[in-house]
């Protein structure tokens, strides 16, 4: 018969085989959560047309990682022009973007496109010029240079000038020039006697020796200078991607208007400069104008609709172009009111 010792071996493994073979039967009525790794972020491309202050919430949103916090790994993608950046999204080849009345004419075409949030919602541009322009009537049977055709800066110099009485295209000619700093280059080299620029290209202007002749903001016009748009079948197809985006964006808002180091530096880091005073002048030029709650209107679409060259701007429905009950959802579950510490 063996001894104790020369049967501790066996019993050892025994024990062991045992204690693996339990192991593995708890973990067949285990909830598999509690191995799972957590879900990974959900990536989302959003494109935007022009370094701008306006993009302010979108760059802050990375910097800040906002992203992260509501589940979503954002992919800011610079497409130059109001138009291309358009065509890229009607294409699928990103989610949403952040733009302006270039989609109008888009959706009036046919474009399954739609506005979700609304993020500057009047003219965020000012109009420079040579010496000789001493205002804006002065501009008659000169060239001035926008951006894009169908785009904001186009619709922005159209309402300045029927502000002014004069008519575009007729009085005053236009040159597309297809980004902003296209604009000021061209104001430069005397193309054009004035041009439309944004924050902080309105600085560069200034230190090369051009005046402003108008604030567009300054004149209170409703627009849609920076709206959240995406195509329709993604509404439908990803709502809860849009919601997990809309949380980190509008979180990345409240940060923009609230926290100016961070803002600073999420300027800093995509306006690709460490210039203080360009960085001021685009956050300067933006705070505040973001939309705590962002709807959208029927007045905002219904002023890029009056400035539109598409022949069927003139009938058609402001309501056809937006959709605010994302929006409307997070309120009413009080996303909102509790980010802001409100009851």
């Amino acid at each position: 018969m063996a001894d104790d010792k020369s049967m501790r071996p066996s019993i050892m493994r025994l024990r062991w085989h045992s204690l693996i073979a339990a192991w593995l039967a708890l973990s067949a009525f285990t909830p598999q959560s509690i191995f799972a790794a957590a879900p990974a972020p959900i990536t989302m491309r959003v494109g935007y047309p022009q370094p701008s202050g306006a993009q302010l919430p979108l760059w802050v949103m990375s910097e800040a990682k906002l992203d992260k916090k509501y589940g979503v790994d954002l992919q800011n993608i610079y497409i130059s022009g109001g138009a291309r950046l358009t065509q890229t999204l009607v294409a699928g080849d990103i989610d949403m973007a952040t733009t302006g009345g270039a989609v109008i004419n888009a959706v009036l075409s046919g474009a399954e496109l739609v506005y979700i949030a609304l993020i500057v919602p009047t003219y965020g541009f000012s109009v420079y010029a040579r010496p000789d322009v001493k205002d804006i009537s002065s501009l008659k049977g000169k060239v001035v240079g926008v951006m894009t055709k169908g785009a904001s800066s186009d619709h922005g110099m159209i309402a300045v000038l029927r502000h002014n009485h004069l008519a575009p295209g007729q009085e005053v000619k236009f040159l597309y020039l297809g980004g902003v700093r296209e604009a000021l280059a061209a104001l430069e080299r005397g193309i054009v006697s004035a041009a439309v620029l944004s924050a902080p290209t309105t600085l560069m202007a200034r230190r090369l020796g051009f005046k402003e002749v108008v604030n567009i903001a300054s004149l209170n016009l409703p627009y849609v200078h920076n709206g959240l748009v995406t195509r329709r079948s993604y509404t439908r197809q990803q709502p809860e991607r849009i919601k997990a985006f809309l949380r980190g964006y509008i979180a990345a808002v409240k940060l923009s208007n609230e926290d100016p180091v961070i803002a600073k530096r999420a300027l800093g880091r995509f306006l690709a400069t460490n210039d203080a005073p360009v960085i001021d002048e685009a956050y300067d030029t933006f705070r505040g104008i973001f939309p705590k709650v962002p709807y959208f209107t029927e007045d905002n679409i219904r002023a890029v609709l009056s400035v539109a060259d598409h022949p069927k701007a003139a009938t058609a429905d402001p309501k056809d172009f937006f959709d605010n009950h994302f929006i409307k959802e997070l309120e009413d579950t009080g996303f909102i009111k509790e980010l802001y510490g409100q009851k």
